[in-house]
């Protein structure tokens, strides 16, 4: 046993691996392991992960660096390669559409394939069936019929087909924001969720708005009652100042065994469109309601005029309803991961991680930097892996496990990206691989690779 325990070192270092991060600190949130360690990359996968030096083809110097599984981030709207690219310049190796969805699914998928910077992959969507088949003139979300009326009875059970075929063809999930599609019953969002119980999938839901718990309730009553999982998306946002409580009804769901789990994004203002149901009555309010949205294109803030005129055009707009303290809370508590809800007019797209890791673990300490990094890969795998044998295989570092990887300088990455410009790539990660590729070198994205992969439920 001693002759092997001395042999094993001495065997990894005499292979040539086809990628060698050397010396660089590797933080594994599965295992707890927080060491200077080499990892050896070859083909696709990590196939070591040594005390010692080990010899590469490619050989990066990753002294003073951290070594971390690349995040993925469970909530990411625009799936361009443009937006590609920002997520990989702040340590995302997977960008998932899972709150909206999509529909078709297969074609999303095969538009994609052999195409992309980073792995991608999608929910069967409630909301673009809905809107397809109630003939909605909107966009990313429903401007009129979806959100305006009911479906009749014929309607849900074609959109109910739709939601289904995506689940056939693969998607990971049913993704549904009620919020955008408040004329939708409760009758018809407890079949969906029956539906996805019958896949053995979960549901990424934006809740209703209106009242925090009662729309909690709403969701994991019919989690509950039908047997799928739950994903409550943006905590931070669909709560605000009621965020403590929110998360209060979700540790006591989960202490209970059921299957909750919830994400956040690290800002004060969330954006969605203009004409959409979310702001719903907006008639009605008051002037200091208006005062709290800002209009990206121009950087103004809202009067009752201004906003009555941009809903007209449409388009996206930014709401400042959360606290600094609202948003520590939810990003530090144990049981949110991180995610994005990424649009490109807004800094999170491009900023999300850089921002916790600089920001919330390093200048205010709210949460520790394992802790950070569990929240953004290993969490988001696990919620994913019972249906998608992929993840079983991201957010670690181990051998036999997917060389997607994010190495960064602790002690200066950041977000840059603000309302102003958007459009602004993070700092501090100096390499990010997807299966095995560098896709960021030298803190430069890579032209002319596409590693990424379409994540499936089998």
């Amino acid at each position: 046993m001693r002759f092997l325990l001395v042999l094993l070192p001495s065997l990894l270092a005499a292979q040539t691996y086809d990628i060698v991060l050397q010396r660089g600190r590797v933080m594994d949130p599965e295992s707890g392991l927080d060491a200077l360690r080499s990892v050896g990359i070859t083909a696709k996968r990590i196939a070591a992960v040594s005390a010692g030096p080990l010899r590469g083809k490619v050989e990066v110097d990753a002294s003073g660096l951290v070594i971390a599984p690349g995040f993925i981030d469970l909530h990411q709207h625009s799936q361009t390669a443009e937006a590609y690219g920002f997520k990989a310049m702040d340590g995302v190796t997977t960008a998932l559409e899972l709150e909206v969805g999509v529909s078709p699914v297969s074609e999303w998928y095969s538009a994609r394939e052999s195409k992309s910077l980073i792995n991608f992959g999608a929910s069967s969507g409630h909301i673009p069936a809905r809107m397809a088949v109630m003939h909605d003139t909107g966009g990313l979300l429903p401007r009129d019929a979806a959100m305006n009326r009911p479906a009749t009875p014929e309607e849900q059970k074609v959109i109910e087909a739709a939601v289904q075929k995506g689940l056939d063809e693969g998607a990971l999930g049913l993704g549904m924001g009620i919020t955008y599609t408040p004329t939708a019953t409760p009758d018809e969002i407890l079949s969906l969720f029956y539906l996805a119980a019958k896949f053995k999938r979960p549901v990424f839901v934006h809740m209703r708005a209106g009242n925090v718990i009662a729309s909690l309730q709403e969701v994991i009553t019919d989690a509950a009652a039908s047997g799928a999982p739950l994903h409550i998306v943006h905590i931070n946002s669909a709560a605000t100042v009621k965020a403590a409580d929110a998360l209060r009804v979700i540790e006591g769901a989960r202490a209970r065994r059921l299957d909750v789990t919830t994400e956040a994004y690290p800002y004060t203002a969330g954006m969605t469109e203009i004409a959409s149901a979310a702001y719903s009555g907006w008639e009605s309010q008051p002037p200091e309601y208006f005062a709290t949205f800002l209009w990206p294109p121009t950087g103004e803030r809202l009067t009752r005029e201004s906003f009555e005129r941009y809903h007209r055009q449409g388009g996206f707009v930014a709401q400042f309803t959360n606290t600094e303290d609202m948003v520590r809370l939810a990003v530090s508590n144990p049981v949110v991961m991180i995610a994005s809800d990424g649009i490109l007019e807004h800094p999170r797209s491009a900023g999300t991680y850089a921002r916790v890791l600089g920001k919330y673990v390093r200048e205010e300490k709210a949460l520790t930097l394992m802790d950070a990094i569990r929240k953004s890969s290993l969490l988001p795998a696990q919620r994913l892996e019972a249906m998608s044998p992929q993840m079983r295989q991201k957010g670690r570092i181990k051998p036999g496990a997917d060389a997607d990887l994010a190495v960064f300088d602790p002690n200066s990455v950041i977000d840059k990206a603000t309302f102003a410009r958007p459009a602004q790539y993070s700092e501090g990660f100096r390499y990010v691989l997807v299966g095995g590729t560098l896709v960021v070198r030298d803190g430069k994205l890579q032209p002319g690779v596409h590693p990424g992969q379409g994540i499936h439920a089998r």
